[in-house]
């Protein structure tokens, strides 16, 4: 099972990326596979990466996410191309819609139709890799624009058509799409023992595009912290939960809210909503089931996270996104380090025994 971190989130301003940088040194330094840098409305997803791909020897850098309304298409193409030469091809490209309040808010863009945008977006960013001439007519992209002085061009930097791209998406048609078009998934709100929920999806889009889940990377992202006291492990994790349920999104689209509600958690998902948009925000972190925090994280003791790593995997998740908590980013380093450890225990073991 390969692993990975997040650098960066909407909240973060950059303040101390000194110790940023030493984390993913770090990493790097333990075989971590990935780094993925977040985008919302604090740092942009690329910068770090372009910095950290000179820092960094082995470690394939990642956008998780870039927003596809914050950029045109050719623009996500020329800045796929140039990570991937910085980076001595060590880039992969992860692409998502974000949401309306973020889209239509800082953007100034519709949010409407998202996944014909996503799909648009996609086959032109391709073209560009391809070394194709970028010339393309679509619902709600048309390259050269029409009636204009515009011609069909083809990107000057070498063609990078092998180059990754990963999709962050969670809805039924949204997951069909990334098995159709995808070579991996960046995925949230997950929760092994329901799987199918996700992968089902993601099955019809590969039978789409002639493949099947072992052509797919599944990437599935959760907090480590080892110990024996699980009350304040989960009380600690609660409020993220209740932001994810209630403040990723609007009141009336909220494709985390709705993904939990799939997963058979619906009725929690809809009171911590509800609460949450009501500005109970207390109360709203309070109805967080303990079980919710539980089957999303590998909290607890050794033992407790091993059975948690069987399940994600025997679940058909192939990499996972490791979040650790500290004081301070040594402490983080630190736990990180406890994780890799013990992942790379559990694949060896699964190894010798042939599971």
């Amino acid at each position: 099972m390969k692993t990975s971190i997040a650098i960066g989130s909407a909240y973060y301003n950059g303040e101390d990326w000194a110790e940023v940088v030493d984390y993913t040194l770090e990493a790097d330094r333990m075989g971590v596979d990935f780094v993925w840098s977040a985008e919302a409305w604090g740092m942009d997803a690329v910068v770090p990466l372009a910095y950290l791909a000179a820092k960094t020897k082995n470690i394939t850098l990642g956008t998780g996410i870039i927003q596809i309304s914050s950029r045109v298409p050719a623009m996500i193409a020329m800045t796929a191309q140039s990570m991937a030469t910085v980076s001595n091809n060590r880039f992969v490209l992860g692409l998502g819609v974000s949401g309306p309040q973020v889209v239509e808010g800082l953007h100034g863009a519709a949010f409407a139709h998202p996944l014909g945008r996503l799909r648009e977006c996609l086959e032109i960013v391709r073209l560009g890799l391809s070394n194709e001439r970028v010339q393309y007519e679509g619902k709600h992209y048309v390259l050269p624009r029409p009636g204009g002085e515009g011609k069909a061009i083809r990107l000057s930097q070498p063609p990078q058509q092998h180059l990754p791209i990963y999709l962050a998406t969670l809805g039924p048609k949204a997951l069909e799409m990334t098995g159709e078009l995808a070579d991996g998934w960046l995925g949230t709100s997950f929760i092994p023992e329901a799987a199918e929920v996700f992968l089902d999806c993601l099955r019809k889009g590969l039978e789409k595009s002639h493949r099947k889940m072992k052509d797919i990377d599944i990437q599935i992202g959760g907090s480590f912290e080892i110990g024996d006291d699980l009350e304040p492990m989960i009380t600690a994790r609660k409020p993220a939960m209740a932001f994810t349920l209630g403040g990723m999104g609007s009141a009336t689209t909220n494709f985390y809210n709705d993904a939990f509600r799939r997963s058979g958690y619906e009725e929690a998902a809809i009171a911590v909503q509800q609460l949450w948009v009501n500005g109970k925000k207390d109360e709203a972190i309070k109805r967080v089931p303990d079980e919710m925090i539980l089957k999303t994280n590998l909290i607890g003791t050794e033992a407790m996270i091993r059975d948690r790593l069987r399940r994600y995997r025997d679940a058909g998740v192939t990499s996972l996104r490791v979040s650790t908590t500290g004081k301070n980013w040594r402490e983080r380093t630190e736990t990180l380090a406890q994780a890799i450890d013990l992942i790379k225990s559990e694949s060896s073991q699964w190894a010798k025994t042939g599971e």
